[in-house]
């Protein structure tokens, strides 16, 4: 058994080897998407397949990445031998989301766990530039389906071949393979160091107590049930989501039965994402320093019926379920318990045409706490982005922005304010296919305990008002308007001075 400083060491090595494995693979990419936005995630597992560390990356790929190593944990394995996937109901996310899959070695040669890395892909092949289509309607549509396989020279000039921009591609998945090589040569050190049976005991000490430490938050959350309703804003309709949140004692059981049946577009969700999105939700609501592995999801149980929206048939498209719906079902779940609402969406913005593709999403506002007002101009909950800093993105694109500011006043008010969302105005200089997939445009973000709601989002083309979920054609000149939503505000103003 580790003593207590024993395994904080063990923690922190094991946290700085997934940070490293994230910087590896930021510096080595080569698109914007990955080498500015960082979207791209690290964790390292056991050889059980269960996550004994993780970077503080993007909630959706890590919370969601244990199905990934689960799809190939029965596979043959060998040094030097990575494997990759980007099927959503094959432990993928999205398609754009490919996954790299490293089995590490023990200076003796025996199996200790894995490396991997989850990075999105700025064009996976899809019928449009970036692969995110606002109107797909079957995963084929959205770009090449990757299901479990090895990864080698052959197997990374096939994929690229049929995915636009093979060079960027290319490139990206060669960073995704270093940084899983980063990854498992710090391991292999640990068990150099510990002994591999020693580092096996502190991994095993690592999941425990992260299990006890959320046990016993939940443990001090008062028992009973509490309920949410919210909705996703489907081009021809509101889909409803409903969540029956009980806690017993040590456990938390989130069951989303009564939700909207599967979509017939892309609203929809592998089982994985929306346990991520449960995951992250458990995570704000207990302790964020609780060491982020498997450990501390082993008292959460989450239900939700297969061929419903949260938990889509194989075939479904699914681009704006793993952004999008995923950020709902983290609305829904804090909303549950009392916590006023962020933007709740990611403002998905796909641009390309034949010379380049380009993925962004924009932040937004943060709903305000019981103690402190809603940051602003940040990305909410699913995602963990950055932005694109204008500088690179007029360099390596046929874009000018022609505004980039805080959108004032459109926090909710109260209490405490929630944050402001953003406005971005881009001016295309050459023709090129936009898809915006975003939500709240419909429904504003919701207050808490007599906080008002953030004011909802709004997209202009040339000042036109056009739909939240739309996939077109950018004209040289035309310029796209996004205005993000603001959060809810929290507790009632008038009841003192803030």
């Amino acid at each position: 058994m580790l003593d207590p400083i024993e395994l904080q060491i063990v923690t922190g090595a094991l946290h700085a080897a997934c940070r490293e494995m994230g910087v590896v693979l930021i510096r080595s990419a080569h698109s914007s998407n990955i080498k500015e936005r960082r979207d791209a995630s690290t964790a390292l597992f056991d050889l059980d397949g269960q996550m004994v560390m993780q970077a503080e990356h993007i909630p959706v790929h890590l919370g969601a990445m244990p199905a990934a190593v689960a799809a190939v944990l029965g596979e043959k394995h060998a040094p030097g031998v990575s494997w990759i996937l980007n099927d959503p109901f094959a432990g993928g996310t999205h398609l754009p989301d490919i996954t790299v899959i490293t089995p590490i070695y023990a200076p003796d040669g025996s199996p200790i766990g894995f490396a991997a890395s989850r990075a999105h892909h700025a064009d996976v092949g899809g019928r449009v530039p970036g692969s995110m289509p606002a109107d797909s309607r079957c995963l084929e549509e959205e770009g090449v389906v990757i299901s479990p396989r090895r990864l080698d020279e052959a197997t990374i000039e096939e994929l690229v071949g049929r995915m636009r921009q093979p060079h960027e591609r290319r490139a990206d998945l060669r960073a995704q393979l270093a940084a899983n090589r980063t990854g498992a040569l710090r391991l292999a050190e640990l068990a150099r160091r510990l002994g591999a049976e020693r580092l096996r005991e502190a991994t095993d000490a690592v999941l425990d107590y992260s299990e006890r430490r959320t046990r016993a938050c939940l443990a001090a959350m008062p028992d009973g049930v509490r309920e949410a309703e919210d909705v996703l804003e489907a081009p021809a309709g509101d889909l409803v989501l409903r969540v029956r949140a009980e806690v017993d004692g040590e456990r938390l059981i989130l069951d989303f039965t009564g939700s909207a049946a599967q979509h017939e577009g892309n609203l929809n969700c592998p089982l994985a994402v929306t346990r991520s999105a449960c995951l992250f939700a458990v995570r704000v609501l207990t302790d964020p320093d609780i060491p982020p592995s498997a450990g501390a999801y082993r008292p959460i149980e989450v239900r939700a019926p297969q061929g419903s929206v949260l938990n889509a048939r194989p075939g479904a498209a699914v681009a704006a379920g793993n952004v999008e719906t995923s950020s709902r079902v983290a609305d829904l779940v804090l909303s549950a318990f009392g916590r006023a609402q962020g933007q709740g969406t990611m403002n998905n913005l796909t641009l390309g045409n034949a010379a380049f593709s380009y993925y962004e999403t924009l932040g937004g506002g943060q709903g305000a706490c019981s103690d402190a007002d809603g940051p602003s101009g940040v990305h909410v909950a699913m995602s963990n982005t950055l932005n694109t800093p204008i500088e690179a993105l007029e360099r390596e694109f046929p874009l000018l922005v022609r505004e980039y500011a805080l959108r004032r006043g459109s926090g909710g008010a109260g209490l405490h304010r929630g944050g402001d969302g953003v406005v971005r105005e881009l001016e295309a200089l050459a023709d090129m296919t936009f898809s915006l997939i975003a939500e709240r445009r419909r429904h504003a973000p919701r207050g808490a305990a007599g906080g008002e709601d953030g004011a909802p989002g709004r997209d202009l083309l040339d000042g036109v008002q056009i739909a939240g979920k739309l996939t077109g054609t950018l004209r040289s000149g035309q310029r796209l308007r996004i205005e993000t939503p603001g959060g809810g505000g929290f507790g009632d103003a008038s009841t003192t001075e803030h």
